[in-house]
């Protein structure tokens, strides 16, 4: 199906050594040519080659830029269109006049995410190896990026389809028995055959949303937030993970007044690091907002790091600490172990209640790769499962298996109480209905024009 041409810049908006202006659709090669100006017409090269020449304003035969531009015929190409691609100077003058020209040439400006919306529709990925791009782009570890590749590259759908043709199957057999219900052993046959295979299917369906977990943690993040009293080691361990000194850190307590962020890969688990303010008793205005900003960051965080002093006893506000965290994953650290200990052993064991600790010495860089694998194996334990890295990461796509999996229970609770198939039959196709949403054989098209366009312009 041809679409009219788009066009966008497909690189970062700043200075840079290369800027690329990309165009997808029918006229996306003529209307190039019509600015070009080099040893071929591109109307006339190979395709999948590149050429070095000039853009010229064909109004004035003024030179606009010096460019190297890559031709790629249909249907060989990401969109499944004829895409066009012109390499310029990197710089927002320098592209940005190449764009204007571009689009003077019966080409309009893309859509966010449309050039993947058309490699959707035209049926060069299904919508969650789509999904899965955003994934890519935004990866912040290795081992997020080798999910979203694995996405890309159809393993969570080969695993949603498979799924779908063992349900086809089911259906399949109920058609049987209503076409032929002269035989009267057939309904028991296949209500039986229902109920084995429709739990084979929720068990598949559990197996795939067990890496739900680490899938999310993976593409999302882990929300760390890292608490204690004032002049702990907060803003050191902050700057530690870090590897840059983005938290000042001095002797004197309250010198954190609001939270900082920060991403971080931490054993290959990506953290969003919030290093709050002290959280303790305070009449000063300020940092009485702070610590009211530390304290909602500690109600929605997924891991929590809370630093006590080894230096000094225990204090009112370090049990209040214990208090807040509830049952939030925690990891307690006992910061500056290379100061005399004044901390209670027995008391600290009953505070701690069985949560990792760990003993670090920050200013002597002591007992910080210890936490780094303490969280790692908290939050991405099974090393088997890596070597796959087939998990399922998209909070769409949970939710639509957890449905999924509702209806497939449900045939299988009706298939065991004795429904007739035919009652049995809906909530098989439910199923089949709900996992075609994934990969986008049965979405609308309001949804779809929703996911794309939370993409970036250019891609």
């Amino acid at each position: 199906m041809d679409y009219d041409t788009i066009a966008a810049v497909s690189t970062p908006i700043g200075e840079g050594a290369i800027s690329i202006v990309r165009l997808s659709g029918p006229e996306a090669i003529p209307a190039a040519d019509r600015l070009f100006e080099g040893k071929a017409s591109l109307t006339k090269v190979k395709s999948h080659t590149i050429h070095y020449g000039k853009i010229v304003d064909p109004e004035t035969g003024r030179t606009i830029e010096e460019v190297m531009v890559s031709v790629m015929k249909k249907p060989k190409t990401f969109t499944r269109e004829d895409v066009v691609e012109i390499n310029c100077h990197g710089g927002l003058v320098s592209v940005n006049r190449v764009l204007s020209l571009v689009l003077d040439q019966n080409v309009r400006m893309a859509e966010p995410g449309e050039f993947t919306k058309r490699a959707f529709l035209n049926g060069r990925i299904d919508l969650s190896q789509a999904e899965a791009v955003m994934d890519l782009i935004r990866a912040k570890t290795d081992r997020a990026m080798n999910v979203a590749m694995s996405q890309i590259e159809g393993k969570l759908s080969g695993l949603v389809r498979k799924l779908r043709d063992e349900l086809l199957d089911m259906l399949a057999a109920v058609e049987v028995n209503i076409d032929y219900p002269e035989y009267d052993d057939a309904e028991v046959m296949t209500g039986k055959l229902l109920f084995e295979k429709a739990s084979r299917v929720e068990k598949k369906i559990d197996g795939i949303l067990s890496t739900a977990k680490q899938g999310k943690i993976l593409r999302e993040g882990l929300s760390t937030a890292i608490i204690g009293k004032p002049n702990v080691g907060k803003s050191s361990l902050l700057n530690h993970l870090v590897h840059e000194n983005k938290a000042i850190v001095t002797n004197i307590p309250g010198t954190t007044r609001d939270v900082i962020e920060e991403y971080v890969n931490v054993g290959g688990v990506p953290l969003k690091l919030v290093d709050t303010a002290g959280i303790r008793e305070t009449e000063d205005i300020v940092e009485k907002i702070g610590v009211e900003r530390s304290q909602a960051a500690l109600k929605s965080a997924d891991l929590i790091l809370l630093l006590l002093n080894n230096n000094e006893e225990l204090t009112a506000d370090d049990r209040r600490l214990f208090d807040m965290i509830g049952n939030t994953q925690t990891i307690i650290i006992l910061n500056k172990t290379d100061l005399p200990s004044h901390v209670s052993a027995d008391e600290l064991q009953r505070l701690v209640s069985g949560r990792p600790v760990i003993r670090t010495s920050l200013l002597q860089d002591k007992g910080t790769e210890e936490l780094e694998q303490v969280i790692a194996s908290l939050f991405l334990s099974g090393g088997a499962q890596a070597k796959t890295e087939t998990y399922v990461s998209n909070t769409r796509h949970i939710a639509l298996l957890k449905q999924a999996r509702s209806a497939i229970s449900d045939a299988i609770a009706a298939a065991e109480q004795g429904f007739p198939v035919d009652i049995v039959q809906i909530d098989v196709k439910r199923t089949w209905d709900i996992l075609g949403e994934i990969i986008g054989d049965s979405v609308d098209d309001s949804l779809i024009d929703k996911l794309f366009s939370q993409f970036c312009l250019g891609k």
